[in-house]
């Protein structure tokens, strides 16, 4: 596993445990990672990474052989690491986004055709029971959907100060919190015509998307001034989605969900780079449209702040 100490390697822990799988070295430059002995005590651990590549190194002239590395990393570092991965034998599981800049899918696509190995990725709302009754209900229907997508998830100041506060780190907020909202809604409404940006800050994202079955008003915020006052004081994040004018719950069923990913990606049903390639593009082409101050399809949350 390459980047033990962050919030996410937990879920990525246990889904290697669930699967039946040994976590056999992991590497990150905090040594904070003492949840590890929950799961695999006896892993080997390294602060800096050329000791894990030689460790690694060492396992595979041993006769050892390597089946997945697990990506952890910050954002930024994922197209270095899943080159690392394959280059060494193993095929990669890598968390979302898979990569920042769309131009390296394609180079990905190429190592993994010459490596024979294969790159999956986390795209855990696909496997949600309440987003595939969606899917299937509206499967049937030929008509046009009117969606709002509001998600809050409040951050502190120690964000700012981290990689995920720098846009050239992590994508900003609409990569960082939102990428797997925007595929989420790729495989509800099929693909993305149209997009425009009403609102991109450091704390706030938020626009308007045409797919090809639905319209969509979204709004994405990292600031708990954002939390609707039924909820402040009493949780961090908020999320809803409201499709032709009805209240969609999906917030719960989210804890087992990486386990499930491990489970299809193990099974050889795992999400790929081209499964990826929509949502990766959609929030790189966010990040570079002008701000236009939109109408009728733009989220009423917006526009408070244009």
């Amino acid at each position: 596993m390459i980047g033990a100490g962050g919030y996410i390697a937990p879920r990525h822990l246990a889904a290697i445990r669930a699967v039946g799988g040994d976590l056999v070295a992991a590497v990150d430059p905090s040594d904070s990672v003492g949840v590890i002995d929950s799961y695999f005590p006896d892993a080997h651990f390294f602060t800096r990474f050329e000791r894990f590549d030689a460790h690694i190194a060492d396992m595979i002239r041993g006769g050892s052989n390597l089946d997945y590395v697990s990506i952890c990393s910050p954002n930024h570092l994922h197209n270095e690491h899943l080159h690392f991965a394959l280059n060494h034998g193993a095929d990669a599981i890598c968390e979302k986004p898979l990569v920042i800049d769309p131009r390296d899918l394609d180079e990905l696509s190429a190592l993994e055709r010459a490596s024979g190995k294969k790159i999956s990725t986390i795209l855990q709302l696909r496997l949600h029971e309440a987003v595939n009754r969606l899917r299937e209900k509206f499967s049937g229907i030929n008509k046009r959907h009117q969606v709002d997508l509001t998600y809050v998830t409040s951050r502190g100041r120690w964000y700012h100060e981290s990689w995920k506060g720098d846009e050239a780190k992590s994508g900003g907020v609409v990569t960082n919190i939102g990428i797997h909202l925007f595929d989420m809604l790729n495989y509800l409404f099929g693909p993305v015509e149209h997009q425009v940006a009403h609102l991109h800050d450091d704390k706030r994202a938020a626009g308007y998307l045409a797919f090809k079955h639905a319209d969509v008003r979204w709004f994405l915020s990292i600031d708990r001034n954002d939390l609707p006052e039924a909820v402040k004081g009493k949780q961090n994040t908020f999320r809803a989605i409201e499709i032709d004018g009805e209240d969609v719950e999906f917030s719960d069923g989210f804890t087992e969900l990486h386990s499930d990913s491990y489970r299809e990606i193990v099974a050889g049903r795992g999400f790929s780079i081209e499964d990826v390639r929509p949502s990766v593009e959609l929030v790189a082409g966010f990040r570079f449209l002008p701000l236009t101050p939109g109408n009728g399809e733009r989220h009423p949350l917006a526009a408070q702040y244009l």
